[in-house]
């Protein structure tokens, strides 16, 4: 077995791995790199360019891990692309939302290259896109079939718990075995329960690191954490303030709409219209919609019923009151530049009322990561596109994260019992923190964190 990382970049980035198996080829994830533009933000697929790839396997549909799909498929015009039955639903819309993006970027910043795709393209791809329950091999290899004469190697996807669709992907050789964890949720979340990762062996694990060099705060719970913001989002309206929680459209905002409506259930804020993006409006409908698919708490929990929904159109941003109490629940979760979310916390930021409360990762060199980061009067680098801003509003950070804490990966991992383990997706103290405690607690395994490019026998 061969496995190649594809990220462009050592952090997070843009998620893709190249594995040669039995003379047959899969790429699982076609990211998009979070903090680059234009080409830069792709994986390596020069690394594609004489190899005949069988498959491309998606493990869930955010962004850095979908965005480059279609640029993918370019490289592979006869590769099946294989996905869960729940992310089949989402993908097309989070690509066509990718292209309105880079028009945008291409308009405002000048990105020349953009777009990478186009609606049409997109389009086309789909007829290749097929959906497929959790826990069921399927064989992806007609190529190595018809060369060497082997059966066809198999995939596996199995609930990561980390958004609507989101999964681990188990590929089965003739004599070798590979996980690939994606991302990973080992706890409940609000709406989607845990990952169900059970009983999961294999000789090779690709694990994700995002939160290796997050510390657990001691006596931290969830539930705590939940109280602490509704205690918070009280504190706002009361002082006839508004709150922006800049959430991913997929997975983040679902949550956060849950929980706001549990608030207003228990009677703990006022019953109000809820603010959110185009997009995520549409994720919560498929939410909603494809419940009976998921393995998730309040099953009977229709968030497009329950809440009044408002979607914010772009032309709004400037004109809406924020002193009246409103909750917003918007599109990007880092901020970026070019959202609504981007947008209406620029304009938030100079008013002490305000409160920003960040509910999910955000990048340190992303808008939201530096805002995160200010001090209360500091004037900071906001974003290339809105310069310099001072912040006077709350800012406040809630760990309700869909990713698996540190400990509980790495009781995953020694459950999994590799002989090698592929360190990626994390920052390098995160993938060090790894590194280091793997090694401590399982000398016989091997640890890699492969560099951009390096292809690693196993």
């Amino acid at each position: 077995m061969r496995i190649t990382n594809l990220n462009p970049d050592s952090n997070i980035g843009a998620s893709s791995w190249l594995v040669d198996l039995d003379d047959g080829r899969l790429l699982m994830d076609a990211g998009m790199h979070p903090k680059r533009e234009g080409r830069e933000a792709l994986p390596l697929y020069k690394l594609l360019d004489d190899k005949d790839l069988d498959a491309i396997a998606i493990s869930h549909c955010h962004h850095d891990h979908i965005g480059s799909l279609p640029v993918a498929v370019r490289h592979a015009r006869k590769a099946h692309v294989l996905m869960t039955e729940l992310s089949g639903y989402l993908a097309g819309r989070v690509l066509h939302n990718s292209v309105n993006v880079m028009m945008r970027q291409r308009e405002s910043r000048g990105i020349k290259e953009y777009p990478l795709f186009t609606h049409d393209q997109i389009e086309e791809n789909e007829a290749q896109f097929q959906g497929f329950k959790y826990n069921r091999p399927i064989e992806w290899s007609s190529f190595a079939k018809t060369r060497a004469g082997f059966p066809s190697p198999t995939l596996e996807f199995f609930d990561a718990g980390h958004a609507l669709g989101s999964a681990g992907i188990l590929v089965r050789g003739q004599s070798q075995t590979l996980f690939f964890t994606g991302d990973v949720c080992f706890h409940d979340q609000t709406v989607l329960q845990s990952a169900r990762f059970d009983d999961i062996k294999a000789d090779v694990l690709i694990m994700e690191t995002t939160r290796g060099n997050r510390i657990p705060t001691p006596g931290f719970t969830r539930e705590k954490e939940i109280q602490r913001l509704t205690a918070s989002i009280q504190d706002v309206l009361a002082r006839r303030g508004s709150v922006l929680l800049p959430a991913f459209a997929l997975g983040r905002t679902q949550e956060m709409l849950a929980e706001l409506a549990l608030m207003m259930r228990a009677g703990d804020i006022p019953r109000q219209p809820i603010y959110i993006g185009g997009l995520g409006r549409v994720f919560t409908e498929i939410y909603d919609q494809k419940a009976h698919l998921a393995t998730r708490h309040l099953p009977n929990l229709r968030l497009t019923e329950e809440l009044e929904l408002i979607v914010l159109e772009r032309d709004q941003l400037e004109a809406i009151k924020l002193g009246s109490g409103r909750i917003f629940v918007l599109t990007a979760g880092m901020l970026t530049e070019c959202t609504p979310a981007h947008e209406l916390a620029l304009r938030m930021m100079s008013d002490p009322k305000q409160a920003i409360f960040f509910v999910g990762y955000a990048d340190p060199d992303t808008p939201g990561g530096r805002l995160r980061a200010s001090k209360p009067g500091e004037t900071f680098l906001f974003s290339a596109d809105a310069g310099e801003a001072t912040r006077l509003c709350e800012v406040q950070e809630f760990d309700l994260t869909a990713h698996a804490n540190r400990e509980a990966l790495l009781d995953f991992a020694g459950r999994v019992s590799p002989k090698v383990i592929l360190l990626g997706h994390g920052e390098l103290s995160s993938r060090q923190w790894f590194e280091e405690q793997l090694q401590a607690r399982h000398p016989h395994i091997r640890i890699v964190q492969p560099a951009p490019g390096l292809m690693v026998e196993a």
